[in-house]
């Protein structure tokens, strides 16, 4: 182990050990895939990078070298076909291993790495190849994938490399095969800290997908996410669960991690089975856990007794809010607590729990120490305690893992970076400890009789009544309070709609926090609105209520 993060931050810690500063400093030139990946391939080659398993149960291990190796003969090959510095080139590869050595060799040339889920339509690839002027498209042959971007090239004129991953079809070159041919040998190519490095398409609520801008110090931004929050083991092996489409995979799958010089597992499942996934963390000696609070939800749901998890060291949550039921029920079956963490496309962790503080059920953590965090007013004044307001973070100083801009939207990113500070969009409270409490997104809050109230937190207690699968709280608009509680409500199987069922969840949720707080209007619904990410689409359910 070469402990390479130490060239690249300061950390200061107080007398319990708990993290209190980080700062991150690099060269100008800084680029993960020659300074990280071909580092450590080149003086500590057979370090596991990557721990692979495909659906069939098939198995790959790629050592640091491999992908060293495989990067660069990617690099080779892409140029081959006319990708060069500065394009963009969409990357679709679901959860197969070549995603890491592509990205690698993306950042190499200086490319800019477009990923985007599989799960897309042909409406939303045209989109996206369109607004971002994709040079080429690299996909996988898996499932129906590529017809979403079978001809492509028609409508989206920029296009000029379709390849693909896994498999051959008409119109589309050999990946596979392309780089098998290619040279290992690569010479570096110049690139800038500062240079355009990765684009995600934000999964907003409302709305066209933004594209959120990243550069080359983005990568260096991770390293607190790894080091300091997954609490990732070098020698041991992290498990994050997300799609390489998602930003959650940036910041599990790959950059924090490798830095760290951990192996990363990643299972190419076609569809999540808690007891599937269960059994992977014994037999691939999985010592760190990442993924949302539903999934540990299904995991409690599949009966933990029966699965051996004592290889876990360490587990954590992101992606939506944790609801203190799930974390005491997951304590009491494993001796671990789940460390939440905030945070969004546009930036690494903002918010979590580091390695040694005291989690708190329901509590995102404190205020990351590489960041300067606070929760404001609408007027700009820093909040005091117990107080909600919106969560923004300091960019004036240009932070390593903050977005650089709403790529060719400057009218969209005036509206969020301003005075100095990005602003999330998102409301918190903080307690007189300084820990911070989600309320909901902006246009979320519930304004009803004075009272403000956060949809979470009375998700919170409804999803813990027997009969609730799913919950999305929303306010309905009234003319003696201004806004109604309202709980959209999927039922579980065995359990049917009915009045008495709605004042039995109404009492529920009295029982269980204030009273001003209960629905006063609930909806069984067969299903959520949703986006393609999974995040429940309040704004379409408020649209049925006006």
């Amino acid at each position: 182990m070469r402990n390479i993060n130490l060239r690249y931050i300061d950390e200061e810690f107080d007398e319990d050990g708990i993290l209190t500063k980080l700062r991150v400093h690099y060269p100008d030139n800084f680029n993960f895939g020659y300074d990280i990946v071909d580092d450590i391939g080149t003086h500590d080659p057979d370090r596991r990078a990557l721990v692979w398993v495909g659906e069939e149960g098939n198995t790959r291990t790629l050592t640091f070298r491999d992908i060293m190796v495989y990067s660069n003969k990617a690099a080779n090959y892409l140029m081959s076909l006319g990708v060069k510095k500065g394009d963009s080139v969409i990357v679709t590869l679901k959860e197969n291993y070549q995603y890491w050595y592509v990205s690698v060799a993306l950042h190499k040339i200086g490319a800019v790495l477009i990923p985007v889920t599989s799960m897309l339509t042909t409406h939303d690839a045209e989109y996206r190849a369109n607004l971002s002027s994709a040079k080429a498209i690299i996909c996988t042959s898996y499932g129906k994938v590529t017809d979403a971007f079978e001809g492509i090239e028609i409508k989206c004129p920029d296009v000029k490399v379709k390849a693909m991953c896994g498999g051959e079809r008409n119109g589309w070159l050999d990946f596979d095969a392309g780089v098998e041919a290619a040279s290992d040998k690569l010479e570096r190519i110049p690139t800038k800290a500062t240079d355009h490095f990765l684009i995600y398409f934000s999964s907003g609520t409302t709305g066209y997908p933004k594209m959120v801008l990243h550069d080359h110090t983005y990568p260096l931004g991770h390293i607190l996410t790894a080091k300091h929050w997954h609490n990732v083991d070098p020698e041991g092996v992290h498990f994050t669960i997300a799609e390489t489409g998602w930003a959650k995979a940036s910041w599990g799958k790959i950059y924090g991690q490798w830095i760290m010089e951990a192996a990363i597992f990643v299972y190419d499942f076609a569809k999540f089975t808690p007891a599937d996934i269960l059994s992977k963390i014994a037999e691939f000696n999985i010592t760190t856990l990442c993924c949302p609070p539903t999934m540990f939800r299904f995991f409690i749901q599949e009966g933990l007794e029966k699965f051996d998890l004592s290889t876990l060291k360490h587990t954590t949550i992101a992606g939506e809010p944790l609801n203190p039921d799930v974390f005491n029920n997951w304590y009491k079956a494993t001796g671990l607590k789940l460390a939440e963490g905030f945070g969004q496309t546009e930036t690494t962790p903002l918010i979590c729990n580091t390695t040694k503080m005291e989690p708190r059920p329901g509590s995102m953590g404190k205020p990351c120490p590489q960041y300067e965090i606070d929760i404001i007013n609408p007027d700009g004044t820093s909040c005091k305690p117990g107080y909600s307001g919106e969560v923004v973070v300091r960019v004036d100083n240009n932070p390593p893992g903050i977005f650089r801009e709403y790529y060719l939207d400057e009218k969209k990113t005036k509206a969020t970076i301003f005075d100095g500070y990005h602003h999330t969009g998102d409301i918190a409270w903080k307690d007189e400890e300084g820990y911070y409490w989600y309320v909901g997104r902006n246009d979320d809050i519930i304004k009803s009789s004075g009272y403000r109230i956060g949809p979470f937190e009375i998700e919170s207690v409804v999803l813990t009544h027997p009969a609730v699968k799913e919950c999305a709280v929303t306010g309905v608009p009234d003319e003696i309070r201004g806004q109604l509680v309202k709980a959209t409500i999927v039922l579980k199987p065995g359990y049917e709609p009915s009045d008495d069922l709605k004042k039995e969840i109404q009492n529920f949720v009295k029982k269980e926090t204030a009273p001003y707080k209960y629905p006063r209007v609930i909806d069984f619904v067969p299903a959520l609105p949703k986006t393609i990410s999974g995040k429940i689409k309040r704004m379409d359910i408020r649209k049925g209520d006006l």
